[in-house]
């Protein structure tokens, strides 16, 4: 069924504000080194219930198109001024784009977003300040 130009004015399409995913270096106990962690970051006084993350990582090695599987996390809350740990970025899906595809409810309101953290940018030159997290890193476009 085709919406009507008088049904498309209703529909209300939130904007997102203050909700990210970053990346940043921290130590990794397996692998006895620093390794990139994905976080999802909520920047707001809202709580976020009903939180999913859907990654995936894709683009070119060596010329040849590559991707990996869609992983998927979930969360009850995600609390005001706060990140929760997504996923470890592993070496060899640094050089992909990293994209992630975040939804959540802030009171009956939903709101989505994907965020991309770009292939090849994990490198202290493209690191800025993040928010609520006192650490240098990447936000996701």
């Amino acid at each position: 069924m085709w919406l009507s130009g008088e049904m498309k004015k209703d529909i209300i399409i939130p904007i997102v504000e203050g909700v990210h995913v970053v990346a940043f270096k921290e130590w990794n106990d397996d692998f006895l080194e620093n390794s990139w962690y994905a976080y999802l970051v909520n920047d707001t006084d809202n709580l976020l219930e009903m939180a999913t993350v859907v990654s995936r990582a894709y683009g070119l090695i060596n010329g040849e198109e590559r991707k990996t599987s869609n992983f998927r996390h979930a969360y009850a809350k995600v609390e005001p001024r706060t990140a929760t740990k997504v996923e470890l970025l592993e070496n060899n899906v640094l050089q992909l784009n990293n994209e992630f595809m975040v939804a959540y409810f802030i009171g009956n309101t939903m709101f989505d977003k994907t965020f991309v953290l770009e292939a090849n940018s994990y490198n202290d030159e493209s690191s800025v300040d993040l928010p609520i997290i006192n650490k240098k890193g990447l936000i996701g476009k």
